[in-house]
């Protein structure tokens, strides 16, 4: 594994810099081969940053670093060797430290970062150094703002199984093929290329893929028309002989390819004019493939969703070009058993079915929701929601309002705060988006702690309910307890609906806010 020399890394300048260099200037940025050993990665427990600290682990680096919250991840990440702290206040990093590595969520004034600062450390971002890795090898990156980490599983587990041998860094965890990263002897590096603070204009793929545009990141863009552009960027990134792999279905992504100058291929489920089209899906989760209007096979999945059909067609079309055989792009897909937290079933207990989900974005719970009651039509579905940053919620409120009608019962915790200002955490609450989800019909109830959830959906659950956890949080918590609690009452009946109605809208115990005049339109 090749990664940059300190030398090198000294030209890339601090984080705060790399924000204000033109969009060629930060494509233009090389990181060649290094051999430090020891390396500290501020926001560790991240998605991309977990897999980062995974594949450098592997590889026999000293990894050490540090997170707010304690997850699952860091555990594992603990378990491989990893020393990890869970409080940003600088006494983690040390002189000795080579390089420090920061997720784009790591702002100026956090202490790990000051620390590093006043050490005359190297420093430079997640996206830069995964850059640099993508360098070494043909890049596949996998943008968009829904479906990237399931996509990028998709084709990792494609290319892998038709023995390429992939490198990857996904923002989930794939048991079945080794986990969240690896570095393989192969030609591809697979990733998320996410486009928050433009991070996906540091890689140079090959291939890229766009699954789909909306508003999120409003924090950082402000509007959709930023959003638009730095996707136009990304297209542009693309070389004139690689691939430009899009969701036709999405206006705007139409507007940000018009200046790509590669190849490129459309994919769809109601456009016959796209390259690549799936038709005739059916309840075993069957589906046809056209490529170019020609039949090109049939395809299955394990897992449920007209979204994920689409995740699909993008990886079919990504692996075609890529030279993977399409016996083994059928054969892959149809192992795929999906990423962790992605329409993740946890367990089933008397009947109950807990699932748990990423999902923290409008379009995202909508179409998760609209999977699981296509999976389950016969059962309740409960959905319980972290919301994922206070100025998300308040800028898509409406959105989120609209976005459970699949769901029969909603349980909205307080918001997990994430680079949120003092101003927006003052805009917006829990309370306020459970009062706009039962205007749009929700039967929605509002739980500050999600340490309570668990009592409140025991009292309620019967047989053949089935139970979503969602957000980007720690509200997977919530699916943790819920089960361990389950099965120490195994015994016991649930109770019969009208006395899941009581617990419902009359527990004082649960409703531990006042919501008196918050609420009183939709009560």
């Amino acid at each position: 594994m090749r990664l940059a020399t300190l030398d090198d890394l000294s030209a890339c300048g601090h984080a705060q810099a790399d924000k204000n260099l033109s969009p060629t200037k930060r494509l233009s940025i090389t990181i060649p081969s290094f051999h430090v050993k020891n390396v500290y990665l501020i926001g560790i427990g991240g998605t991309g940053m977990s897999g980062l600290a995974r594949l450098l682990l592997t590889k026999g680096y000293k990894v050490s670093g540090s997170d707010t919250q304690p997850s699952p991840t860091t555990f594992a990440l603990e378990k491989l060797g990893a020393r990890i702290t869970n409080k940003q206040d600088g006494n983690g990093v040390n002189p000795e430290t080579e390089l420090v590595i920061i997720s784009a969520a790591i702002t100026e004034d956090n202490p790990d970062l000051m620390a590093a600062r006043s050490f005359s450390l190297k420093v430079i971002k997640y996206s830069q150094f995964l850059g640099s890795l993508m360098k070494e090898k043909k890049g596949i990156a996998i943008s968009g703002t829904h479906g990237k980490t399931t996509t990028t599983s998709m084709v990792s587990t494609v290319l892998k199984y038709a023995g390429m041998d992939p490198s990857f860094v996904i923002g989930g965890v794939v048991p079945e093929i080794g986990g969240s990263s690896h570095y393989g002897k192969g030609n591809f590096f697979v990733a998320e290329a996410c486009e928050y603070d433009k991070s996906f204009l540091y890689l140079s793929p090959h291939i890229g893929v766009i699954t789909n545009i909306e508003e999120d990141h409003l924090d950082y863009y402000k509007n959709i028309e930023g959003v638009v552009n730095a996707f136009a960027e990304f297209a542009t990134s693309i070389p004139e002989d690689g691939l430009l792999v899009v969701n036709n279905q999405d206006d705007n992504i139409k507007k940000a390819i018009k200046g790509a100058h590669c190849n490129i291929e459309t994919y769809s489920m109601d456009d016959p004019f796209a390259n690549w089209t799936a038709t005739r899906l059916r309840w075993d989760n069957t589906f046809e493939v056209f490529h170019n209007g020609s039949p090109f096979g049939e395809f299955g999945l394990r897992i449920p969703g007209v979204h994920n059909v689409m995740n699909a067609l993008a990886t079919i079309a990504t692996c075609t070009f890529a030279g993977v055989e399409r016996q083994s792009i059928m054969e892959g897909l149809a192992t795929f058993n999906g990423a962790q937290r992605r329409f993740q079933i946890i367990d089933s207990v008397n009947g109950i079915t807990i699932v748990d989900d990423y999902g923290h974005h409008p379009t995202e719970i909508r179409a998760t929701l609209r999977a699981a009651r296509e999976r389950f039509p016969e059962g309740r579905i409960w959905c319980v929601f972290q919301p994922h940053q206070y100025s998300r919620t308040k800028l898509l409120l409406k959105d989120f309002a609209r976005s459970f009608g699949d769901a029969d019962k909603v349980v909205l915790t307080d918001i997990f705060s994430a680079r949120d200002s003092e101003e927006d955490k003052a805009a917006i609450n829990s309370c306020i988006l459970t009062n706009e989800a039962r205007l749009q019909g929700a039967d929605a109830l509002y739980i500050p702690h999600i340490d309570d959830v668990p009592d409140l959906l025991c009292s309620g659950l019967m047989p053949d309910d089935v139970v979503i956890t969602m957000g980007a949080g720690d509200v997977w918590k919530v699916s943790r307890s819920l089960i361990s609690k389950l099965h120490e009452h195994k015994s016991k009946e649930s109770g019969d609906r009208s006395q899941e109605s009581r617990v419902w809208t009359h527990n004082p115990r649960l409703m531990t806010q006042d919501l008196n005049g918050i609420l009183q339109p939709a009560l």
